[in-house]
């Protein structure tokens, strides 16, 4: 997050559907969905065309049948709202809702089976993915909505890269995706493909990558998971932002190391304070780390 003088602005490079959370609850002080634009969304309407592109592309492998065509319908209609912060709310509403019935949460596998199988199960939660989809969608509707207040200052959302970022900002934080200590970086474009196809949906026929079996998004990877050019993405990144407060979130087992990163504030900061969190544990993840908090002015 930045926080600009007299605003407050957000930031991820990785995900448009985040700038759209972020609109919805950052940047929007005000609107909110009515029951009237729920039923809208949540209907089949005389006139529309409603395409089946995910139906027709990602059969038995996120959803069923019958969600899919679900999941048609609700963002067709989500893009006929003619608010973009009811748009947003939307997408928010949707993309959670597209969440909480996945195993683990993420889009990382085909994997659908996972919901249906006999088996004992030690995971996930069987009557959350069976519950309907529009129960979930109102759920989360109505969380956004009461999250919608104004707090008298004007705040902005952004989708830019943070090296084209352009201002004064008196704190900036970071928390960028982990790379482990064996070099394998946390993928969220690969994990939440899904939901930014979603807030593409008019070309996300023309961004998948039909070699992948679960419908993947083309990309080339961030800095932010790349090994060997991620030292050098911080040193950039603290230099961009120097004259600010610089709050940085990693693990303490990754790579850059917290001592390299420590270094790497320090050619920018005079003060630097370290706060940890013991025995952390992540989604997906077997082991136990500490959660490190740097800040420097």
């Amino acid at each position: 997050m930045l926080k600009e003088k007299g605003k407050k602005v957000t930031y991820n490079d990785i995900l448009k559907f985040n700038w759209y959370i972020s609109l919805a609850l950052i940047e929007n002080d005000s609107v909110k969905l009515t029951e009237r634009d729920v039923d809208f969304l949540l209907a089949m309407h005389s006139g529309i065309k409603y395409p089946t592109f995910v139906y027709d592309t990602f059969k038995d492998i996120y959803f069923t049948d019958d969600e899919n065509r679900w999941i048609d319908m609700v963002v067709t209609n989500v893009d006929l709202l003619d608010n973009i912060y009811k748009k947003a709310l939307a997408y928010f509403a949707l993309s959670q809702s597209c969440i909480i019935k996945r195993p683990f949460n993420l889009f990382h596998r085909k994997n659908l089976y996972l919901r249906f199988s006999d088996v004992e199960r030690n995971f996930g939660n069987k009557a959350t993915w069976d519950t309907p989809f529009e129960i979930h969608f109102r759920k989360f509707v109505d969380e956004a909505n009461q999250a919608v207040f104004s707090n008298a200052q004007q705040n902005r959302a952004l989708n830019l890269d943070v090296f084209a970022i352009e201002g004064e900002f008196d704190l900036v934080y970071i928390d960028t995706p982990y790379i482990s200590k064996t070099g394998v970086g946390v993928d969220y474009f690969s994990f939440y493909h899904f939901l930014e196809g979603l807030v593409n949906y008019s070309k996300w026929a023309e961004i998948i990558d039909y070699r992948t079996k679960h419908r993947k998004l083309k990309g080339n990877g961030s800095i932010w998971i790349n090994k060997n050019q991620i030292h050098s993405a911080f040193d950039q990144l603290f230099k961009k932002f120097q004259n600010s407060i610089l709050v940085v979130s990693y693990r303490a087992d990754g790579i850059p190391s917290i001592e390299e990163i420590l270094i790497l504030l320090k050619k920018y900061k005079e003060n630097v304070k370290e706060l940890k969190r013991k025995n952390y544990k992540y989604v997906l993840s077997t082991n136990h780390s500490e959660e490190v908090l740097l800040i420097g002015n």
